[in-house]
């Protein structure tokens, strides 16, 4: 999917030139799907082994959630697109952190527009405040004896934007972006883009109480068309995981039911979960709420 003009450009067209076509499409691209570490091998190849990543377009606007292994051959992918566009622009995108562990950061020393002086990258996280801000901590995760080099060899213009979790922000031009505090050890933040009409959520890594359905993810979700869901395990899986920060693609289903929302995609799969085992997770999936989706390394879904 190539990558359309930066909203920069539509605000600095001179006047009396003529109107540019306004992109009013909704999309998300998988570019990570698995949870807690990445998976090589012939096992994963279906469903993927890069940890979190999504790519969001709200018409000509680039959102991007987590930033875990996945960012890293979506950065490679846009930086070849910026190179042939025929302006001197580089990348301009907003990244959106759910947390900041860091299977869900891992990506960010190798997405190759930060290395681009002609990009612009936000970066945001809602759960940190006010003990700790994403500034610092991600100086931190790229420091001595972790990490060779700092955050200070980015060449793009980069900003860290803190917010708490329970805000709504407006990343661009006609984009609402409604959060809600997750249940996840640290903290996490769950999302809703809304834009032309159409909405997509992003839940994930969070942790239900059984048959205590969760009032903020409701509230998040209610109406959505898509709801990408924390479904690290199974319901029989998951009383040996409790404390652990995940949920089931059953309490996702449950969740989706109740808030009369549209299609439940299952997300984050655990790393003992291989094709095989998700290929029975699809098959039980579509049995309990037909329409359901398992994210794929690749999927594009627009609603």
């Amino acid at each position: 999917m190539g990558l359309a003009v930066s909203v920069s450009r539509l605000f600095s067209m001179k006047s009396g030139a003529a109107p540019a076509t306004v992109e009013t499409t909704l999309s998300v691209r998988f570019w990570g799907t698995r949870g807690s570490i990445a998976c090589p091998g012939h096992e994963y190849e279906r469903y993927g082994g890069n940890t979190s990543c999504l790519e969001v377009r709200c018409g000509d606007h680039l959102l991007i959630f987590d930033a875990g292994t996945g960012l890293r051959p979506l950065g490679l992918e846009l930086a070849v697109e910026a190179q042939g566009n025929d302006t001197a622009e580089g990348v301009a995108a907003d990244i959106f952190l759910t947390h900041t562990h860091v299977d869900h950061i891992s990506g960010v020393p190798f997405f190759a527009p930060l290395f681009d002086p002609a990009s612009r990258i936000n970066m945001h996280a809602g759960h940190l405040l006010p003990e700790k801000n994403l500034h610092d901590v991600l100086c931190k995760f790229m420091s001595a004896p972790l990490f060779p080099v700092p955050p200070q060899i980015f060449a793009a213009k980069v900003d860290f934007l803190d917010f708490r979790a329970g805000h709504t922000l407006h990343p661009g031009p006609g984009i609402e972006l409604r959060t809600a505090p997750l249940n996840h050890p640290n903290g996490a933040t769950g999302y809703r883009v809304s834009f032309a009409g159409k909405s997509i959520c992003y839940i994930t890594d969070t942790e239900h109480r059984p048959g205590v359905p969760d009032e903020n993810i409701l509230a998040l979700i209610a109406g959505a068309d898509f709801v990408i869901y924390d479904s690290s395990y199974t319901d029989e899986e998951f009383p040996r995981y409790v404390n652990w920060g995940h949920s089931t693609w059953q309490e996702g289903a449950r969740l989706v039911e109740r808030a009369d929302a549209g299609q439940l995609v299952i997300f984050h799969h655990d790393p003992s979960h291989d094709d095989a085992f998700m290929d029975g997770v699809a098959e039980a999936a579509e049995r309990l709420r037909p329409g359901t989706l398992v994210a794929r390394e690749g999927m594009l879904l627009e609603p």
